[in-house]
Formats: C-alpha cells, structure tokens, sequence
C-alpha cells in the first residue's frame, strides 16, 4: 500500500492526511518532514493566508534565510497589518521546503488576510499592527492585534497538568522535542496529538475564540476544493487544535453561512525579515515560544545537541572576557546528563543546561546567565530576504541605501558613531535622520562619548520587523527616501500646530538636508513667529533655530534664511519679556526662568550679528537681564537668575551684585520672596554652589538672612531652600558646610568678606547642641547618662554642629 493510502485505512477514515503541529517546534517540523516522505503527497495545504500562495517559490531562493514571515497590510491604510512568522524550525516553513524540493503543489489555506484586516479594524483592536501566527497551534494563535481581550485556554498547559506537569514547556520537551524518530509510522505522533485535541474540544469547545470557527469553515472549503482536484492525495499541515474541526463532518451551505458577510479591504503581501526574539512570547507574539534559539539549535543540530550547546555557550562566554576552558564544557555536559537522569528526563534539556551552565562556567552567578539567556536561548537571529521579493518602491530605494552606505540592518542593538566631516558618515547620518523624520525609527541618536563637537553623532541601530510596515506605510509620502522625507516635512509644516513644532522641524530638515522643503517649513516659521505673540511660545522656539544654525553649518547648507528668522525672533523676545514676566505665580516664574535661561544660551550662541540689520543683540540682551533685575514686579526667582547671568556675563560686579543680594535679603523683604531670588541665583543647577564656595561675601549674606528668619516663616521658605541646594554635589555641599561652620575671614575663600560678617558666630552655640541630646540618646541606645557624660557629649556635638 502507498503512504496515502495507509493513511487513509487509519481510524480517522478516508480523506486528507492532517498533521497537526504546534508552532515553531522542531519536533514537529521533524515530525512533519518524516510524514512527508512516508505519505507522498499530490499537493501540501498549509495554514496560511491564501493571498500569499504566489510569494510561495521564493521559500526556494537561496536569498532567502529564515526566520522571516509574511506581512501583509491594507493598501489603503499601511499601518494596519499582521504577520505570520515562520522560523527555520517551524513545520509550516518544512512543509514549503519539502513542497517545493518535490515539485509538489503547496497552497495557504487559512482565512484570506483580506478579512483578517478588515476583522481588526471592525475591532478596533489596539495598536497599528498585530502579528498573527501563521497557524493556529497548541496553544491557539494569539489575535492579529498585538493583544486580545477574550479568554483563551492553554491547551499544552491542560494536556501538561493532565500529566502530572507543572511545567508545559518541559512536558512538551520531554514528549515531542526529545523523542526519537519512529521509522515503523510517522504519522503516530499526529494521531496521538488530534485525539488530544479532540478531547479538549469536547470540553472546551473553541477554547474561547469564535473567530476560529470562521476560518475553520474557510478551511474546509478549501480542503473540498483540493480533494475535488487531487482525490486522497492532500496533506494538510495546521495547528493541532484544529484538528479535530477540520476532521468533523459539515456541510458546504453550513462553512459558507458562517463566511458571509465578512468585512473586506484590500490587502497587499511580501515577505519580510523577522528576528528571533519575535518569536520569543515576552514579547507579546500570541503564538510565541519561551527559547526560540534553543529550538533552533536542536532542530540544527545533527548530533550530540547538548555538546554543542554547550560549546556555544562556553565561545560566548569567552568573547565577554570569562574564563571558560574546554574542561568547563565538559564537566558542564556531565551535570546536565546527570541532573537530567535525577530529574526522569529522557534527555537534558533547556533546564538542565542552564542549571549546569550556571553552577560550572558562571561560578553560581545569574548575571552571566542573562547574558546566555538574550544572545542565545532567546537569540538576535535576523533573516533575509531576497530583493526579488515584492516591496514598496520605497522599501527597494532603503535596501539600495544601505548597501551603498554599508549599514546592514542587525537585530542586535549596535552603537555607530559618525564623523560628518566623511562623506560616508554624512550619508549615513542624512538617511538615519530621514528616515526617523519618516516615523522610521531604525537609529535613536545617542550621546557621543569622547567628544561634544558637532561634527560628531552617535547613533544606537536595531532593526525591528515592526520597521517594514513603518516603510509600507510611508511610501504614500514618495518612491524614494529623499522625496518622502521632503513632502512629509512639508506637510508635517503645514499642519504643526505651535511654532516650537515647526522650529523643531526646521532643525530635523537641515539634520536630513531636504532642501527642497525648506523654503516651505521657513516660510510657515516666519507667518507663525509673526502671528505668535506668546513670549513662552517665542522663547522655546528660539533656541531650536539656533542649533539649527550651528548643524547647518557644520553641514555646509545654507542657512541664511534661519540666521533672519531667528534673529526677528530674539528680537521679538527682547520686547515682550520684561511685561511677560510681572505678576506671575510660583509655578508660571519657574517656567519663565526656564525661558530665559534658553534665550540667554542662545543669544550666546547667535553671537552679536547673526544676520544682516541685527546688530548687537548680545547688548541688547542684557539690557533686558538688567530692567528684569531691578524690577519689584517681577518674580524673586527670575530677578535672581537675571542677577546671576550678568555676573556671569562679567557685566555686573562682585560688589554691584553684593549690593543687590542684601536688598534683597533685607528684613524688609518677605522670606519666600528672598528665598525664590536666592534660588534664581544660586539654584538650578547653575553652579551657584561653586559660587557661594569662592565668594564667601555673597555666602554671608545668605547665611545671615537665613539665620534671621522668623520662625513662623520658615517652614514656609525651607522646601525651596532645600530644592536650592539639593541639586549641588556633595563635595560643594561639604565645604559649603566647612565654611558655614569655620566663619567668614580666616581664608581660604576668594574674595574672604572679614570676620565679624552676620551670620557667623564667634563661639560654638553649646545650647543648639544639646538640644540633640535626647536623638543621640536614642540612636546610641543609651537609656541613662550621667551629668558629666551629658556635658561631655554636648560640649563635643558643639564642636561638630557650631
């Protein structure tokens, strides 16, 4: 008798041979190999969507590396899309292969992805796009959205629990991934696993997801339609769980009743690059798997899989500077075989491996683990694509790039740094920056180490699969990456709704170097910083321009136009300032000299004449700081800051700026109004520590306001003092404590204010330190002290306190 025909004498009675597998397990893609051979089928049906059946022969090209998956998305709306991963050890990508190597027909049979698509926005799912798996296995697929609110059961886990298994992943490890091939009948395993599943859907009916009644029905049409033209010649390859639907006995009317009326979209497909981790269920793939490099390597490897396993980790662990010898691999193999025997396990697995890899080459440490967990057991894999492939133009202009350019796409997250004075650095960097104008985020730019020149970017890459639908759906804006970036830097101008956004969109074309867009953003700059007369909104904006200038510059673009604008700018804010900041609250003054602040670094960067017409701003800017300094109207916290950047500017004098502080620590002034000026000028991390450090005067006048503080109001200044010098290092807060305990006038200050300065007692105060007293007491543990004792005690805190 044929392979057929043996399959059709079993229990289950004629019709087509069905292999039901569980996702991404190479012991089913094993399993599902050796049925292959034995059966021989006329023509394979696989659990896929059937809109991919012409992207089929590509599975054939030697271009083509798994893990990859098909994507497919709305035509009219790219960001809604799914996925269906298949990895090297998956049974649906062996079923392809073996299809293919024979000659043998192979059909997708699942729920076309045109209602899949349009099932997810009837929906409303969350997200933009979701990964569906490429069959329903055990357990069933996750939604095509990236989550999925109904109640599913876990069907390995009931089957696992059922055998006396806490763990499902072990379970299935010793029953299917360990088990040895049986040459008498390979299809035993799958007759044992359908009546499994149709013990469970006895119980649990569809398991909570009524969609998979529908695309059971759709599949057994499809399953009719290949026997009508192949007789008892069909395979089908599907999730376990479904099994035992697809065996049930329907009718034809009964399957197209549940199919009609399905939402409909118009859907493109391709194949596309997927990684590894992906695949991995922490990352929220519905029909993921705990170790997909694990199972890549069992379904890899030819023999001895724990040996070599082992060696792997072991070449891991020595790139990363650990002492890790061949004597380490095998005493490691020897535990594991071990702990496997303890444990009743047929063979070490993962567990094992890991507990023996832990005790023998990472000295008991979890730390080195983790790392053998991401780079290994879970893995960065990433698969290949040939350029035959369907794609977007913009997708194909992308794939030119970078290999023009050298920046291949990597799963492993990897720094690159850049020197824009290259041309092959500057080219990298123009299409790292359009593409994340693009909403591409393929590069995160990061801070340089080494140098803070502008000539220089760093940027952190790691390529997701999510990336691709990023690319479909950014090819609406243009066919290559130049032109997108253009026209949707030119709509994102029309449509920004403050002038930060377009300013902050002016700095991304110059970084992109789109100049065809940058008349349009500058055009819509100038209408807006003309119409725009919040001061807030005109003092974010401005120092976006300037560091626009500074990059143009380096670029070597043409930023004559920018220089205009962001001058008008300034002198816009130099106007409106000094009304804009009376009669504000606590919180608005914080936000204004958050403002100043930006303006005064970027007036510093404009320098005195940016532009033709715009002479002097650096003058006139602080002419602005010194009406703001001397104004009762405005906020002690941004009359202090004014106060502070003339001195730093060396336009206001240590004496001039003494003078200033003790009018304003003056009994006369309210405490929290002193305490906001104090912070103005020495808080927010702008050096005022190192301030009050080497200009003891200034740090006088402080501690003799402070000292002379009402009780009744101190509570109320103290959370601003304490947000004042909390920010200062510990070192600047301990010989700010040095000098506050040493006094005024016995050296060691820059400009040293004499002694006798309010503030600074000339003996220790005995009284203060005894008030301390019973708190000492109490964390000495010390119930009783006599007199002398006390004394003692309180003449020594007297010497630490004073």
């Amino acid at each position: 008798m044929t392979g057929v025909e043996q399959a059709a004498g079993r229990g289950a009675g004629a019709g087509p041979v069905l292999l039901g597998v569980r996702h991404h397990g190479p012991g089913s893609a094993r399993a599902v190999r050796a049925a292959l051979e034995e059966v021989r089928p006329r023509i394979v049906l696989i659990e896929g969507p059937p809109e991919a059946d012409a992207l089929i022969p590509l599975a054939a090209d030697e271009e083509m590396r798994p893990p990859v998956a098909l994507l497919a998305h709305a035509v009219d709306e790219p960001g809604r899309s799914a996925f269906w991963p298949l990895a090297g050890f998956s049974p649906e990508w062996i079923a392809l292969r073996w299809a293919l190597e024979h000659d043998v027909p192979a059909r997708f049979i699942d729920l076309p992805a045109t209602h899949t698509l349009a099932w997810g926005r009837r929906e409303d799912e969350a997200g933009t796009e979701g990964e569906g798996p490429p069959a329903a296995e055990v357990p069933p697929e996750g939604d095509t959205g990236p989550a999925s609110t109904e109640l599913r059961i876990d069907p390995l886990g009931v089957l696992a629990d059922a055998a006396g298994h806490d763990d499902p992943e072990r379970w299935w490890e010793d029953v299917v991934e360990h088990r040895g091939a049986e040459e008498d009948d390979a299809l035993a395993p799958f007759t044992a696993l359908e009546e499994a599943m149709g013990a469970l859907r006895e119980t649990f009916g569809s398991g909570g997801h009524d969609r998979d009644l529908v695309r059971e029905a759709y599949m057994r049409l499809q399953m009719r339609a290949a026997q009508r033209e192949f007789e008892d010649g069909v395979a089908v390859v599907c999730g376990a769980w479904h099994v035992p639907a697809l065996r049930r006995k329907t009718t034809v009317a009964a399957d197209k009743a549940l199919l009609k009326g399905l939402p409909k979209v118009k859907a493109d497909m391709t194949w596309v690059p997927w990684t590894h981790r992906r695949l991995a269920r922490t990352s929220g793939y519905g029909a993921g798997i705990d170790s997909p490099g694990w199972y890549g390597h069992l379904f890899s490897a030819p023999d001895r899989p724990v040996e070599r396993w082992l060696t792997k980790v072991a070449g891991l662990l020595r790139a990363e500077d650990r002492i890790v010898s061949s004597a380490h691999v095998i005493e490691a193999v020897r535990l594991a075989e071990t702990l496997a025997a303890m444990r009743g396990r047929p063979l070490p697995g993962l567990s094992e491996t890991t507990d023996a890899v832990r005790a023998v080459m990472c000295e008991g440490s979890d730390v080195p683990l983790a790392l053998v967990r991401d780079r290994l057991v879970v893995g960065d894999e990433l698969g290949e694509v040939p350029p035959s492939a369907p794609a977007v133009p913009l997708q194909r202009d992308l794939t030119r790039l970078q290999r023009r350019l050298r920046l291949k796409p990597e799963a492993l997250e990897r720094e690159l740094e850049l020197d824009l004075r290259k041309e092959n650095d500057a080219a990298r960097s123009r299409l790292l920056h359009r593409l994340r104008l693009l909403g591409i985020a393929w590069g995160e730019p990061a801070a340089s180490r080494g140098s803070t020149g502008t000539f220089r970017e760093t940027w952190r890459l790691r390529w997701e699969p999510e990336l691709s639908v990023r690319v479909a759906e950014a090819g609406v804006w243009g066919t290559t990456v130049l032109s997108a970036a253009t026209a949707k830097a030119e709509a994102d101008a029309v449509s920004a709704e403050g002038l930060a956004g377009v300013t902050g969109l002016a700095e991304r074309c110059l970084l992109a170097e789109l100049p065809r867009a940058l008349p349009t953003v500058m055009r819509v700059l100038a209408d807006r910083a003309a119409l725009d007369t919040d001061v807030g909104h005109l003092a974010q904006a401005l120092p976006a321009l300037v560091r626009s200038l500074r990059y143009g510059d380096v670029r070597g673009t043409d930023t004559g136009a920018l220089a205009e604008v962001a001058a008008g700018l300034a002198e816009r804010v130099f106007v409106g300032l000094p009304p804009a900041c009376a009669a504000l609250d606590a919180d608005a003054a914080e936000e204004m000299r958050g403002h100043v602040d930006a303006v005064h670094g970027a007036v510093a960067l404009l320098g005195d004449a940016p532009a033709a017409g715009h002479a002097r701003l650096r003058g006139r800017w602080q002419s602005v700081l010194r009406v703001l300094s001397g104004r009762d109207t405005v906020p002690g916290v941004i009359r202090g800051r004014a106060v502070r950047l003339l001195l730093d500017d060396g336009q206001l004098a240590h004496d001039e700026a003494a003078l200033l502080m003790g009018l304003v620590l003056s009994p006369g002034t309210p405490p929290a109004d002193a305490a906001a000026w104090i912070e103005g000028f020495v808080g927010g991390g702008s050096g005022g520590g190192m301030l009050l450090v080497h200009d003891e005067r200034l740090l006088g006048l402080v501690d003799a306001w402070l000292t002379g503080v009402p009780a009744e109001a101190f509570t109320d200044v103290l959370p601003l003092l304490r947000r004042t010098f909390s920010v200062y290092e510990p070192g600047v807060r301990r010989t700010l404590g040095e000098l506050v305990r040493r006094g005024p006038g016995t050296g060691g200050g820059a400009t040293a204010a004499g002694s006798g300065a309010p503030g600074f007692a000339a003996d220790f105060d005995t009284v203060r330190a005894e008030a301390v007293l019973p708190v000492v007491r109490l964390l000495l543990g010390l119930d009783e002290m006599d007199e002398n004792a006390g004394d003692n005690t309180g003449n020594n805190l007297a010497g630490v306190t004073g």
